[in-house]
């Protein structure tokens, strides 16, 4: 079992840069999303800077249609991108868990991409739900498959 940090890695033939480009429009969200989940952002935006905002409409089998307010905790263009999702219509249950990417040049032209899920701060019911984020590393990968069809298509 994990520790609520999960991660996934995948080598892809495209630079930071790109990756980057692609990973800061949130119109690609629901085109990279290997859970099936997201949507559409509402409305796409292109991210700039730590704090900025961004809305996504989801969809659970369980939980049905819904929107997260999502907030960008760290940006480094070209290197990191991590955001902490907030459902909308509960604002006060920020800070159970974050997603993110993190990128590394490997050769010119190729790039090292890893996916994050945290939920080390995460109540010991969304831990458990999540199974110490382990329950997302398929989609996790999924998605970075997605990453590189989008950037290299």
């Amino acid at each position: 079992m994990a520790d609520g940090f999960v991660s996934v890695s995948r080598r892809i033939e495209a630079t930071p840069d790109l990756l980057f480009a692609l990973l800061a429009d949130t119109a690609n969200h629901p085109l990279i999303d290997g859970s099936g989940m997201v949507r559409e952002p509402a409305p796409a935006v292109r991210l700039s800077g730590t704090g900025d905002v961004f809305l996504m409409n989801m969809h659970h089998d369980e939980m049905g249609y819904y929107q997260m307010r999502n907030k960008v905790l760290d940006y480094q263009a070209g290197r990191r991108l991590v955001w902490e999702p907030v459902p909308a219509s509960r604002p006060d249950e920020g800070g159970r868990y974050r997603w993110g990417y993190e990128l590394s040049s490997d050769d010119p032209g190729a790039t090292i991409v890893t996916e994050t899920f945290d939920c080390s701060r995460s109540p010991e019911e969304l831990r458990k739900a999540v199974a110490e984020g382990e329950g997302w590393r398929d989609a996790m990968t999924a998605s970075l498959a997605k990453l590189e069809l989008l950037a290299t298509r």
